[in-house]
């Protein structure tokens, strides 16, 4: 894989990690949902759920160098059930996090599988990592160089690796803010809620 990469130029690299950042560091499903598991149980639940989001990522670029992914873009039905389907998970999480108690910071260390799963799953069903994968990677394919399904491979790697740093890193911060609330005020789970609330509400409507 990493002899995929040496084919790329350092200004082509360079223009690649740049653009992936700057996704990596907008606002978005990922971070959104890292940030409503870090309130809820805590920084290590946060990173948690950041690491699971960019499990999910995996899951995408497989699909993309298997060609999957573009037969899921070429046809709106499986992008729409995808959505769908993603946003019912949500509101699933939002309406188990309204009833919940007050979150401690002991939660958090108590339920690491349980955020994780939740940034995987959240993240494998949502549409828009497929379409973001085959419209960014393939743009830093070389001519001439490895086969292009190890050069997707090779590329979704790194994307992966800097957007999971990014979102566990704002899934901890979330969390030690989440502790400090708690501590004052027992809405850490319903504030959770309404970010898995409106985090689905933004899946559905998004076409």
């Amino acid at each position: 894989m990493i002899d995929a990469l040496a084919f790329l130029s350092p200004e082509q690299f360079a223009a690649f990690l740049v653009g992936g950042l700057v996704v990596n560091f907008a606002p978005g499903a990922d971070m959104v949902l890292a940030t409503a598991c870090g309130i809820q149980g805590g920084p290590r639940a946060g990173a948690a759920a950041g690491f699971g989001a960019g499990t999910g990522v995996l899951w995408h670029v497989g699909l993309a160098a298997a060609g999957v992914s573009a037969l899921i873009a070429a046809h709106p039905q499986a992008v729409d059930a995808l959505r769908w389907a993603g946003a019912a998970y949500l509101v699933w999480l939002a309406w188990k996090a309204w009833r919940a108690g007050p979150a401690g910071p002991a939660k958090g260390h108590a339920s690491l599988w349980r955020a994780w799963r939740k940034g995987l799953l959240t993240n494998m069903l949502n549409p828009k990592p497929v379409l973001f994968v085959l419209a960014f990677l393939p743009q830093f394919v070389v001519a001439g160089g490895p086969p292009v399904w190890q050069q997707i491979v090779a590329l979704g790697l790194v994307f992966a690796l800097t957007g999971t740093l990014v979102t566990m890193g704002y899934g901890a911060a979330a969390g030690f803010a989440g502790q400090a609330l708690a501590r004052r005020m027992g809405v850490v789970n319903r504030l959770a809620a309404v970010l898995f609330a409106g985090l689905a509400l933004r899946l559905a409507t998004e076409g």
